[in-house]
């Protein structure tokens, strides 16, 4: 049954990621680095000077081939008035200036002119018509160098505090990419510099296309069960060595997830009623409950490797607070007999404080 839906949505449309890089645009979105509209027209002006450098010193080299009007060999100011008017488009005309002192002027006044009306006139342009070459060219760059990163499926209120979480605990916004379906929650993760990709990450080619086959997690945090259920399964046959963690809101749907391939599932309806219990009675220990999951400040729970002289000493007796133990993949509490002794290739399930 499994295969026969795998094969179904493989079959749905033609492969994204067998597309060109150029018609991905629009799909796949990476990030542009910001910069001042002054530091744009300069680094222009200054890739014009460079190629009118490098037609001056073609045509000095080359000047015995030069003859001007007065049949006179081609000084270097020459050449440089040369390379200016052809660069230009400027052309010959009957009026040309024949004296040294003209052409200098032609040259420092004249050609800066045109340099800052061609700017006015087709920067625009020429910005629009190669936006979707840099994006391709981008896109290409990314696709074959993203690695361990974590793709996050749905950037909806769930998704969207995941990724504040990696983003507090110190995760670069480089290493995370966003599907949606929804353009305008595209953009709110484009701004916090998140590279997104805009389509269901129900189709294999969508995850394709967010790197999920090279990715070190994948969190499911979509707003159906069932989605969610369809998107691990897709994950996992594409990623099988990810970590996969994945949100539901009915707890009798977990089963379903593990089954599709989830390492972790959180039953965000379950966890938020048992708070709201909690919260009854002792207020108190739902807000230590929220500072621990906030890596921001206050305390945080986190995961770190064994020190060499904590090797052989008991998880209790150290100097962090150590909830777990975890040993060859499976967590193990702490008072358990099985961890009376840290062993070297341990991790530790700990309490950290945060500086503000």
């Amino acid at each position: 049954m499994a295969g026969k839906l795998r094969a179904r949505l493989r079959n749905q449309e033609a492969a994204l990621t067998d597309r060109p890089d150029f018609a991905l645009v629009g799909v796949l979105r990476i990030p542009e680095v910001m910069r001042s509209p002054a530091s744009a027209i300069y680094r222009r002006v200054l890739m014009a000077v460079v190629v009118l450098m490098a037609a001056v010193i073609v045509i000095y080299l080359d000047r015995d081939g030069y003859r001007d009007a007065q049949e006179n060999e081609l000084s270097f100011l020459d050449c440089l008035y040369y390379a200016t008017v052809s660069l230009s488009t400027t052309g010959y005309g009957d009026i040309t200036p024949i004296t040294p002192s003209a052409r200098f002027v032609n040259v420092v006044v004249i050609t800066p002119l045109r340099v800052l009306f061609l700017i006015i006139l087709v920067g625009t342009t020429l910005s629009v018509l190669t936006e979707r070459s840099r994006q391709a060219f981008k896109i290409q760059r990314w696709r074959h160098a993203v690695r361990n990163h974590t793709v996050v499926v749905g950037y909806g209120t769930k998704g969207r505090t995941a990724v504040e979480a990696m983003l507090g605990d110190g995760v670069s916004a480089s290493d995370i990419v966003v599907v949606d379906t929804d353009a305008a929650v595209l953009e709110s993760a484009a701004s916090l510099g998140l590279v997104t990709v805009h389509g269901s990450a129900t189709k294999s080619d969508v995850l394709r296309l967010a790197g999920a086959q090279h990715a070190a997690a994948i969190i499911v945090a979509t707003n159906r069960d069932d989605t969610a259920v369809l998107v691990t399964l897709t994950a996992r046959e594409l990623a099988p060595k990810a970590k996969i963690v994945a949100s539901i809101r009915e707890t009798d749907n977990a089963h379903l997830l593990r089954q599709s391939g989830a390492d972790s599932v959180v039953v965000s309806s379950e966890t938020a009623g048992r708070l709201l219990g909690i919260a009854r009675t002792t207020p108190t220990v739902v807000e230590m409950v929220e500072d621990l999951l906030t890596p921001e400040a206050g305390f945080a729970i986190a995961e770190r490797e064994v020190e060499r002289d904590e090797i052989g000493g008991s998880p209790r007796h150290l100097s962090d607070i150590v909830l777990g133990v975890v040993r060859e993949g499976r967590l193990v509490r702490v008072g358990s007999p099985e961890v009376d002794a840290v062993e070297e290739n341990d991790r530790l399930l700990y309490i950290r404080r945060v500086s503000n």
